[in-house]
């Protein structure tokens, strides 16, 4: 996987946001743009403001992964929690191909970090299983087992405390009930437990924008048997997954071995 021109882009709930990808270093090439991510976020509008990224790096003609805050198979995305309802059932991957201009990649937004994680981050070396959870809008999950991907597990639906996880545990959730670090992490503490019991992990990796301060509530987490480690790319996890992806389909390579 040794193409260099290539570029990620990651769609979440509140921004977009994206960079060229260095995959000898395993990060950004240059700083990243964001703009804020349209509301309602109509497939069509969010393509805009992808484009609107890519052209502020002249990026046309070559190839683009993007991440996507939902299921996508086959560059069809199948859910949407967290942006327009109209995105499900849309062939993304050829939309934003149209728009762009470049062969475009589109792949669930955790899952692409999970492998920039893997490759280049907190997961590097790790067999057993291991669970990358994003926090933000939402959030996210990628699982990893003997260093491949379960695709789309999308964990932050599972239920606690009578909700889905993402309504109690997410960042947006600390925000929107203005809650203090310790109660938060006691939200969090018992989502990990939950998690833990399902599959057994040897390490979760904490990401997203939160990921930067980790010193503010992993320390709070207690009684849950795993390693858990803030992620070493934090927010631009997502953006080098993407990136890691563009370059793997460029080479007839399977979603599935992007970290091999």
């Amino acid at each position: 996987m040794s193409l260099t021109n290539v570029f990620g882009v990651d769609i979440g709930g509140s921004g977009i946001k994206g960079a060229p990808v260095d995959l000898e270093r395993g990060d950004l090439a240059d700083e990243r743009f964001k703009v804020l991510t349209p509301q309602p976020a109509t497939p069509d509008a969010v393509a805009d403001r992808v484009r609107e990224v890519a052209e502020h790096f002249g990026w046309e003609g070559r190839p683009v992964g993007v991440t996507f805050p939902g299921v996508v198979t086959d560059g069809t995305t199948r859910t949407a929690a967290n942006v327009d309802k109209g995105w499900i059932g849309v062939d993304a991957a050829g939309l934003l191909s149209d728009r762009l201009g470049s062969p475009v990649t589109v792949l669930n937004d955790a899952d692409a970090a999970g492998y920039a994680e893997m490759a280049f981050g907190a997961g590097r070396g790790r067999t057993g299983t291991v669970v990358l959870l994003t926090f933000g809008t939402g959030i996210g999950s990628a699982v990893f087992t003997g260093g491949r991907l379960v695709p789309n597990t999308e964990l932050g639906h599972l239920e606690l405390d009578g909700h889905e996880a993402e309504k109690r545990a997410s960042t947006k959730a600390k925000e929107d009930h203005d809650l203090s670090w310790q109660h938060w992490a006691r939200r969090v503490r018992k989502y990990l437990a939950h998690v833990e019991m399902l599959l057994s992990p040897e390490l979760f990796v904490i990401g997203g924008g939160v990921s930067r301060k980790a010193e503010k509530f992993l320390p709070l987490i207690e009684g849950v048997r795993a390693e858990i480690v803030p992620a070493e790319l934090q927010n631009n996890a997502g953006i080098v997954g993407a990136g890691m992806a563009a370059a793997a389909a460029a080479h007839g390579v399977a979603a599935a071995a992007v970290g091999d």
